[in-house]
């Protein structure tokens, strides 16, 4: 049974954006930076901030500035939107073949979301940007206040707003907390290893799969919600509703 012949228009793949369809690392990392100059710092080239991708920006820039003996996250935030969405938003490429991943996974007839944690006006632009915003039925992220930035929550409410089974849905994502964020809702998720995660990190959250390349991430989602489809109990509640959903 081949990918595009097994899914269907009741299947659903989330997908994470930073470090699992663009690599946003540059921009983010550069956008950190001029935000620092701008409160009187010189960014320490000795420090990875590699970890940045991922986590909701108020926890990262306060996490950032205790390098630095400074507490003005709230300074820092505005000083960080006004860089990032001036320059470092451009400076975030598709991964190789990700693109012809949301392709296929349109073409099977499945429906395609965003969940992240930013900003989903910024994620749309960034989508835009990259001709991709077309193939998704729906974009997921924070409000503009970095409100709602959280996994959990986040997946809940699309699978509510959806009406997406939970045995119909999988989340793919590069850091623990797509991992996670999946997981409190009952759904699989795969662990991208081109991002900034990490085999480890992944591992640790309970990753129901890793990938390693994109170009493997078809059979996994395939493999995935194979699975999900025949997971004890057959009889799944619809987010939200009193309406069952039977394989």
């Amino acid at each position: 049974m081949n990918f595009q012949s097994f899914l269907s228009h009741r299947d659903a793949v989330l997908l994470d954006l930073d470090g699992t369809i663009v690599d946003s690392r540059a921009g983010i990392i550069g956008s950190l930076h001029d935000s620092l100059r701008d409160l009187g710092h010189e960014p320490d080239p000795k420090e990875d901030l590699t970890w940045v991708v991922g986590p909701p920006l108020h926890d990262l820039v306060a996490r950032v500035l205790e390098h630095y003996g400074d507490d003005r996250a709230e300074e820092a935030v505005k000083l960080y939107r006004y860089h990032y969405e001036r320059h470092g938003m451009h400076r975030s490429p598709v991964f190789t073949g990700m693109q012809e991943v949301i392709e296929s996974v349109v073409s099977s007839g499945a429906r395609l979301f965003l969940a992240t944690s930013k900003p989903v006006h910024l994620a749309r632009a960034i989508l835009d940007l990259r001709g991709l915003t077309k193939y998704f039925t729906a974009l997921y992220g924070a409000r503009p206040d970095d409100s709602g930035a959280e996994k959990p929550e986040l997946i809940a409410d699309l699978l509510r707003e959806h009406a997406i089974p939970t045995n119909r849905a999988v989340m793919v994502g590069d850091r623990r907390f797509d991992i996670s964020g999946a997981h409190a809702n009952h759904i699989r998720a795969l662990g991208v290893l081109w991002g900034y995660g990490g085999e480890t990190e992944l591992t640790e959250a309970g990753a129901d799969g890793l990938v390693n390349d994109p170009g493997e991430l078809l059979s996994a989602i395939r493999e995935q919600l194979a699975a999900a489809h025949l997971h004890a109990g057959v009889v799944h509640a619809l987010p939200g509703t009193d309406e069952q959903d039977t394989v």
